[in-house]
């Protein structure tokens, strides 16, 4: 066989011999490879030693995420969970067009603000015109849009258009409109409250929000890792109301047809549990869209049922016997001779109708609404005792109510109300002092309810999936006999009764109701009295006393204005409603009981 040699020489291959390395070149490649490794050691330990503070600090920030609050607020609902307020997650949108670029550019290159504005049109759903108009010449620092949805800043993200800026803020939103506009109120443009419980409950309102810091993975997924306690953990409590917006809805309407079919000049209506006072519907007209609040005059953001005051009038009168009553000056077989004219201090005093109503009973009083009867009746009452139960009414007091700007009633000096008859008088049927439409409601939740003056309120308390706070009202105050406000609970019944008879129907058939009528004679001055106020209550059902329904309407301008053909139909159809949500059944006669049973 040739050797390997003799075939590369005959095929043209030049033959090297084999040598050994010089040590020279050895050492030369083992230095080169000692001085590398001695840097890297060199560079570690001086990055160990005079670095380390600084990289750690560097690391720590590419590792940790820091979120701030929001600053949200937490939501209101209503008695049985319907959102009424709501803090929503919106979005600013800002364009630095000195920064413009798209994935896969080159780090220094800056597309067109046109390039820009097609891909931005169409989440934005604006022009590609519009968008340059609002880029203009500017380089940086452009806002594009504002309350953009997650769902519209999810897809401008998608796009990863480089020098587009996407910035989170809450919007407080309020899902109802208008229809509790006057309760709950509203935040301004800067997130201020201004009135309603945004106002007066701003702290109660106010999320706990904290900075969360905690280590992340590079695709941002949180790393149990220097985890705090309770990072993660966010406020999920709301404000429970104990109103309902199903019987809101039925209020807001019917009072408002009511006040725009009388050309009135505002109406409210007020629904209050007599056990408890919970208010179950305060609706007021006119009212307000507190989204759109910058289209409405100021004078509509306050609740006038708390903070204004009216002559309550004949809606007075059950009190009022109630009071003659207790001390004793009537009994409730007795009767009172109307002979249609009275004269107080040398001021006559006359009945709505100016007609005589002859021997009447203390029912028959209420029925016909018998001004000269009251004046009589309260005439036995000595004035002194009779102002001091006025006090002890609270009448004018400030109410103890989680209700925002409450104000307490007016009643005259002790001193002119005992020296001047006529303040007695014109007192017994309900004109001559103030008091506001809520405080109507209390003093009749007092009739239904045995006599304990509850504490009006439309707050349950905090609320959340795993922890509530509930407020918890003050104990109710016995103030009358139980006997006393069971006979003249009775006598309101009467009442209805008559109206059915007189073709005005408030009742509902299978069910007790006891009510009365108002209609006050309203002075602008103080001397004249050229308008009207119009009111009628009722308490349901009177065999087990459960609410006190009140409506209000102030100065119906047409013909027949009273409280008969004015508020008392807006309360029929609202009693109508709450028997049916809260699911009162109807009351039963005795007799017809006992039948059914045998």
């Amino acid at each position: 066989m040739r050797s390997i040699n003799s075939i590369k020489k005959r095929k043209g291959f030049k033959v090297k011999s084999l040598s050994p390395l010089s040590e020279h070149r050895f050492r030369i490649v083992f230095l080169l490879l000692c001085l590398g490794i001695g840097g890297l050691f060199f560079r570690v330990g001086w990055l160990q030693l005079f670095q380390s503070d600084q990289l750690r600090a560097k690391a720590r920030e590419v590792q940790t995420e820091k979120k701030s609050p929001l600053g949200t607020r937490r939501s209101i609902l209503d008695r049985n969970g319907k959102l009424i307020a709501i803090d929503e997650k919106r979005f600013k949108l800002w364009a630095h067009p000195r920064y413009f670029n798209f994935p896969g550019d080159s780090f220094d290159k800056v597309r067109e603000p046109v390039e820009v504005a097609k891909l931005l049109s169409l989440p934005l759903s604006k022009s590609v015109n519009e968008i340059l108009e609002e880029i203009g010449n500017y380089s940086s620092g452009v806002k594009l849009a504002e309350g953009l949805t997650q769902e519209k800043a999810n897809e401008i993200k998608k796009l990863g258009i480089s020098g587009v800026d996407l910035e989170a803020y809450p919007q407080r939103l309020y899902p109802h409109g208008s229809l509790f506009a006057n309760v709950v109120g509203f935040l301004d443009l800067d997130r201020r409250p201004q009135a309603g419980l945004e106002l007066s409950l701003d702290e109660k309102l106010t999320r706990l929000e904290k900075i969360s810091i905690h280590s992340k993975g590079a695709d941002g997924t949180p790393l149990p890792i220097g985890v705090e306690r309770g990072v993660f953990e966010e406020d999920q409590l709301s404000l429970q109301l104990t109103l309902d917006v199903r019987l809101q809805e039925v209020a807001v309407k019917e009072i408002s047809k009511q006040v725009k079919k009388w050309n009135a000049k505002k109406g409210v209506v007020i629904v209050m549990d007599i056990n408890t006072g919970e208010l179950l519907s305060l609706a007021s007209t006119p009212s307000y869209d507190p989204n759109k609040y910058w289209d409405y005059s100021p004078s509509l953001f306050k609740e006038w049922s708390v903070q204004e005051l009216f002559e309550p009038g004949s809606t007075f009168k059950p009190i009022n016997l109630a009071l003659a009553l207790e001390e004793g000056v009537i009994t409730p077989n007795g009767e009172i001779n109307d002979d249609g004219l009275v004269t107080v201090g040398g001021w006559p005093l006359s009945n709505w109708n100016r007609r005589p109503n002859g021997i009447l009973t203390f029912p028959e009083v209420l029925q016909v609404s018998s001004n000269v009867g009251m004046v009589k009746i309260m005439n036995k009452l000595n004035a002194s005792n009779y102002w001091q139960w006025l006090r002890k009414l609270g009448l004018d007091e400030i109410p103890e109510t989680d209700l925002p700007g409450a104000v307490g009633g007016q009643i005259k000096p002790k001193k002119i109300f005992v020296s001047q008859p006529i303040e007695p008088a014109v007192t017994s049927f309900g004109q001559g002092f103030s008091i506001t439409p809520l405080k109507l409601a209390q003093l009749h939740a007092l009739i239904a309810n045995g006599g304990k003056l509850v504490t009006p309120h439309i707050t349950k308390g905090l609320k959340g999936d795993y922890e509530s706070y509930l407020n918890t009202p003050p104990e109710s105050k016995q103030v009358l006999s139980p006997e006393v406000t069971k006979t003249v609970l009775g006598w309101m019944e009467t009442v209805v009764s008559f109206y059915k008879e007189s073709g005005i129907e408030v009742n509902v058939p299978g069910y007790r109701i006891g009510g009365k009528t108002g209609t006050a004679q309203k002075s602008q001055d103080g001397l004249n009295y050229d308008s009207k106020i119009c009111s009628f209550v009722a308490s349901l059902p009177i065999d087990d006393p459960r609410y006190v329904v009140l409506a209000v309407i102030d100065e119906p301008q047409k013909q027949n204005a009273y409280g008969a053909t004015v508020a008392l139909p807006v309360v029929k159809k609202i009693i109508e409603t709450l028997l049916v949500i809260e699911q009162i059944p109807p009351s039963i006669d005795r007799k017809e009981h006992l039948a059914i049973k045998s």
